[in-house]
């Protein structure tokens, strides 16, 4: 039985109105190359999109007043989170194979998704 798993892709902050074309074709390929492979296994990408830049973030954190909203960008930090898929795999072996494959100029965090509905059922 398949499971969901959540990249989160973290590299250097990138802004693709300033990127190169080449660039941009280069990494749409790899982005593929990756889509195929999930398909070409058997499994499904259920979501998965690249973000927009952080400086069009924004920081929720609750208080005791409310809600504090912080716009972006977030301070010194050289990474931010560019992007993410969710995908299903049929073991935590396949995801990590599947997972390896989407290109970043940073690293990937491979986080396995909570399945609700099983913990409720296995509850009744």
């Amino acid at each position: 039985m398949s499971a969901e798993y959540m990249i989160i892709i973290n590299e250097p902050e990138w802004d693709p109105a300033v990127l190169p074309a080449a660039q941009i074709e280069a990494d749409m390929a790899g982005h593929t190359a990756f889509q195929a492979a999930v398909e070409a296994a058997g499994q499904r990408i259920t979501a998965g999109d690249a973000l927009r830049p952080q400086a069009e973030a924004t920081r929720i954190r609750p208080s005791a007043d409310g809600p504090v909203f912080t716009d972006g960008p977030f301070g010194e930090i050289r990474e931010v989170v560019t992007g993410f898929y969710v995908f299903t795999a049929d073991s935590p072996e396949q995801a990590r194979e599947l997972a390896a494959l989407v290109p970043t100029g940073g690293w990937l965090d491979l986080i396995p998704v909570l399945d609700l509905e099983s913990m409720r059922s296995a509850e009744a």
